[in-house]
């Protein structure tokens, strides 16, 4: 069945306030002529959705119609096309779009004509009908029966191929889900993957719990906060940016695997890979390490490529590959790779920022080495991490809550998990020494002091937590809303959110 969209010729030249006009006089009439208003119809008995009756008829030949099923559908009219004392037009329900023939004899005259003068392209109508092959091979339901469920005042979208300026389709999504059924599957897709890591995560014995998203404190990450005031307690508070502390709270609370998939706020930029409301799914196992989360991710990602299409993805041209072991491989060793510098022979400050302004990295002059590190680590490695690999051994001082490689205490026990050049998870065996985290706090304190606006905030109260014990644990962030847009082609992160942030209207 073809995916165009028609638009009923008498209305294609007039404006759309034109048309609004028109059709809420429309509705003023069929109220007053035939004293019908289909805003107070309050249900449909709908028994069938045309995916499965596509499914159920298939076999039907041309000119072939099964007399004995009675189906009742329900939909929205993308098109609508009046020929006498015959018309088409295309139902299309959540699951797919089938032709309606509604037809003089079969439905009788009256019935007939009031579809014919009230019902309008975009309309909700219910249908009581048959189905039937016509002689161009279209399976189509005859009509026997229609009942008129809500009236449209504005008109659909003019194209599709469809409604293809992304300004309208991330502002207006209705009308993107409306006409484009490839938008509807992408997050149909979403919820699949979504599910599907919920069941991995709960067939694994994690209990799914509900954490703070005001909170007095925005901790658990790097980032800069949304600040919003409470009138009650005349205080002000944050919308969190992890949920992290908390869950690691509950593990000191005896409860040994838990996880969380919601929403965090973070006021930063926005671009194809951000939105300053995003998804994240984070999990703690007590007596896991990093190596335990690594696993776990492979399976979380798989089980989610499963779900959707399969373990191949192709993703903007590029094929990932996410059958096999995922890569893991030391950040040292990864710029070591694609520079040339080994930074596990650099021994100052200096020295490192003086051969990372030669590479062409800006800094602000005050860098330490391992900040350093970091820094050509994402000017001229990220990118180049296109199938799935993980990037472990981060240094201490950018990972405040993980555990030190007890054989280089410089470094961590951490990973990110990269694909096609963007971090899609944070994990790490988790610091649960109170004094070293008080240490790190106060080190994240003094950046703070100093005007980074993103550094970690002090939490008292989670190193009370973590004093009264937390055990080896095991923990990891996967960003929903990338892994989506990787199994599903989408090339901006808007495109796997239903409602992004929009610039609002001048």
């Amino acid at each position: 069945m073809s995916a165009n969209l028609e638009i009923k010729t008498e209305e294609i030249a007039l404006p759309e306030e034109e048309i609004f006009r028109q059709r809420k006089e429309k509705l003023a009439r069929l109220r007053e002529e035939e004293g019908y208003d289909p805003f107070l119809i309050e249900r449909w008995e709908r028994s069938d959705l045309l995916n499965d009756v596509r499914q159920r008829f298939d076999h039907l030949e041309i000119d072939e119609a099964d007399e004995d099923a009675i189906l009742s559908v329900a939909g929205r009219v993308m098109t609508l096309r009046k020929h006498g004392k015959a018309m088409f037009a295309n139902l299309q329900d959540e699951t797919d779009t089938m032709q309606l023939y509604f037809q003089l004899n079969a439905m009788g005259e009256e019935a007939y004509d009031f579809a014919k003068k009230w019902v309008d392209n975009g309309d909700f109508v219910g249908v009581v009908g048959i189905p039937f092959r016509t002689r161009r091979g279209e399976l189509t339901i005859l009509v026997k029966e229609s009942t008129l469920l809500s009236k449209v005042l504005r008109p659909l979208p003019e194209k599709w191929h469809g409604l293809k300026d992304t300004e309208v389709r991330y502002r207006q999504r209705y009308l993107d889900l409306m006409v484009n059924t490839d938008v509807r599957d992408t997050f149909r897709k979403r919820s699949d993957i979504i599910a599907s890591m919920r069941k991995t995560l709960i067939d694994h014995g994690t209990l799914e719990v509900e954490t703070p998203i005001l909170s007095f404190l925005a901790g658990g990450a790097n980032a800069r906060p949304f600040q919003t005031y409470h009138n009650a307690l005349d205080a002000n508070m944050y919308l969190r940016i992890a949920t992290e502390l908390y869950l690691k709270r509950l593990v000191v609370g005896m409860f040994g695997r838990v996880f969380e998939i919601g929403k965090n706020f973070r006021n930063e930029g926005i671009d194809t890979m951000h939105n300053p409301e995003f998804t994240l799914m984070e999990v703690y196992w007590a007596y896991a390490d990093y190596s335990d989360m690594m696993d776990l991710t492979e399976e979380l990602v798989r089980n989610a490529a499963l779900a959707v299409d399969g373990l191949v993805v192709n993703y903007q041209g590029i094929e990932l590959d996410f059958s096999k072991p995922f890569r893991r491989v030391s950040m040292l060793n990864l710029v070591k790779e694609y520079t040339g510098i080994d930074f596990k022979t650099i021994k100052t400050d200096e020295e490192a920022r003086k051969i990372a302004n030669e590479k062409g990295v800006e800094l602000k002059g005050s860098e330490s080495r391992f900040a350093v590190l970091n820094e050509v680590f994402e000017a001229y490695v990220e990118d180049k991490l296109v199938q799935p690999t993980f990037v472990i051994g981060h240094p201490t001082e950018i990972s405040p809550l993980a555990k030190r490689d007890p054989e280089d205490p410089d470094y961590t026990h951490r990973f990110e998990l990269f694909i096609c050049g963007s971090e899609v998870a944070n994990a790490y065996s988790e610091l649960n020494d109170p004094l070293d985290q008080r240490e790190r706090f106060l080190d994240q304190l003094r950046k703070k002091e100093a005007g980074d606006e993103e550094a970690h905030v002090f939490d008292e109260d989670f190193i009370n937590a973590i004093e009264c014990g937390l055990p080896p644990t095991g923990g990891l962030g996967i960003g929903i809303d990338r892994l989506v847009m990787f199994l599903t082609d989408s090339r901006s992160i808007r495109d796997v959110i239903l409602f992004p942030a929009m610039r609002p209207k001048a």
